[in-house]
């Protein structure tokens, strides 16, 4: 049986979780609820490949400026400016979500980009407003995505809010390789943040909630913690 190539997910501590890193095509959940760190978890990702000369395209569904996206990311030592716009390039989807008629079109406004960029890498960060939107549609939308980014050879990370009584997304857990789901729990008068890896596909994977913190290097995991 042939191995499964892996990408590494530039996050210390959950590379050696999913046997070296993210299945390789593949498309993956993060889920959370606000505040978790779902952003800096996928800007890292993509500053990795960019590291290794892997091109990244980062698409918003919220209408923000790459400079206050760059502002905000400058704290972080994974962070190279320079690549921004090089080998890691912003897509603001807001536009083409308010005047798309249909789920062709947002699929062909991300298609487009796809074909001329040609990443490794993918975020949609979050892919779960486009759920009102598309109403009826928006699990075929999500269907024709995932098959869409993996047969042009892309490693895509979906990000999407956790939903009361669910702590992620059933609707985009159905079309997803790997879940993955950070939490921000309250313990006392504190919060803890940890992170479970709750299915991955063709990966033997750590399980339970595993500890988390976030400081200037990033998002790091502590296995065993």
């Amino acid at each position: 049986m042939a191995d499964i190539e892996r990408i590494p997910t530039g996050i210390p501590g959950l590379d050696e979780m999913m046997n070296g890193g993210l299945p390789y095509p593949s498309t993956i959940l993060l889920a959370g609820g606000t505040g978790t760190g779902k952003t800096t978890f996928c800007m890292q990702f993509l500053f990795k490949g960019a590291k290794i000369g892997e091109r990244g395209l980062y698409f918003t569904t919220f209408s923000e400026p790459p400079e206050w996206m760059l502002k905000f990311l400058s704290t972080y030592d994974f962070v190279d400016p320079k690549r921004f716009g090089q080998e890691i390039k912003y897509v603001d989807l807001s536009y083409t979500l308010e005047k798309a008629k249909g789920m062709e079109e947002v699929l062909e406004a991300i298609e487009s980009e796809i074909v001329t960029f040609k990443p490794k890498r993918i975020v949609i960060d979050p892919i779960s407003v486009m759920e009102g939107l598309l109403k009826d549609d928006y699990r075929r939308f999500l269907f024709r995505f995932a098959t869409m980014t993996k047969n042009w050879q892309t490693a895509t990370v979906v990000t999407g809010e956790a939903k009361p009584g669910s702590p992620y997304p059933l609707e985009l857990a159905y079309i997803a390789d790997g879940v993955i789901i950070i939490y921000n729990t309250e313990v006392g008068r504190l919060r803890r943040r940890s992170l479970e890896i709750l299915k991955m596909r063709g990966t033997s994977h750590t399980t339970g909630k595993q500890a988390v913190d976030i400081s200037e290097r990033g998002f790091i995991i502590h296995p065993g913690l």
